[in-house]
């Protein structure tokens, strides 16, 4: 056995997503020699269960291997059939992690660094399409490039989200929103703190807004609050010019003094 070879691999498994939970099993399978093998990770997301089989290959030219793709199986609650995708493993760096797989096939969108066919870098969003497979059988993926126009920060920043008020919070939630995950954010509408939760949606440059019990809540409507907030703020801005400053007062009072017959 290689014993660089299972380094490697067990990096590449911890890259992306799989935690140290095979370096055994992996160590086993490279020991007996053979071609090909699986290994299978189960998880649980709330109430969603998923399984992932992770395929590798033995080179035809050499004693090395290499983890090719995972397939994933995703069963949902109210889905008895689940639904199945399988991912290929990039050595750029590139790969969908086990977390953006899941989040990619909860219908949500994923920012990505990938290459182009001269290896250049390129920045785009991700999202999986439910209405059409490719002639492998998978769900093919919608790119949203640079040029497409999507501007996260700004989309957030049209909602009163009181975590965008603090810098690092504020990177904290674009890099998680940025992963594809649906993120819990605080609300502030009327004075009160409300708990929301807000994903990325690059498709219509938008942040998709639920409530507390994860319902949709409509963009109007999230704007809506957003300019009730602005709005008060304007209102208690102008209720302090109205006021008279302490200045104002002790000048107004010397006046009145001044002006008393002796």
């Amino acid at each position: 056995m290689n014993q660089k070879n299972l380094e490697f691999l067990k990096d590449q498994l911890k890259y992306n997503g799989f935690g140290e939970t095979f370096d055994q099993d992996l160590k086993e399978k490279m020991l007996k020699g053979e071609t090909e093998f699986k290994l299978m990770k189960e998880g649980v997301y709330g109430t969603d269960s998923m399984t992932a089989v992770l395929n590798f290959k033995k080179s035809d030219q050499s004693d090395l291997y290499f983890f090719n793709s995972y397939q994933v199986n995703l069963q949902k609650e109210d889905n008895k059939t689940g639904l199945e995708q399988t991912f290929y493993i990039n050595n750029d760096n590139t790969s969908i992690t086990l977390k953006e797989a899941y989040n990619l096939m909860e219908g949500r969108s994923v920012n990505k660094n990938l290459k182009n066919k001269d290896g250049e870098t390129y920045n785009c969003w991700i999202r999986m399409d439910f209405k059409e497979s490719d002639d492998r059988g998978n769900f093919r993926l919608q790119h949203y490039h640079q040029n497409y126009g999507y501007d996260l920060e700004a989309s957030l920043e049209k909602h009163s989200i009181k975590e965008l008020l603090t810098p690092k919070y504020k990177e904290d939630l674009m890099n998680s929103l940025k992963k594809g995950n649906l993120q819990s954010v605080t609300f502030v509408v009327g004075g009160e703190e409300r708990k929301q939760f807000v994903e990325a949606n690059p498709q219509f440059k938008t942040i998709k807004v639920y409530d507390s019990s994860l319902q949709r809540i409509n963009d109007r409507e999230s704007k809506n609050e957003k300019q009730s907030h602005s709005k008060e703020k304007s209102a208690d801005q102008n209720n302090n010019d109205d006021e008279p400053s302490q200045k104002e007062k002790n000048s107004n009072s010397r006046s009145k003094k001044a002006g008393r017959s002796v």
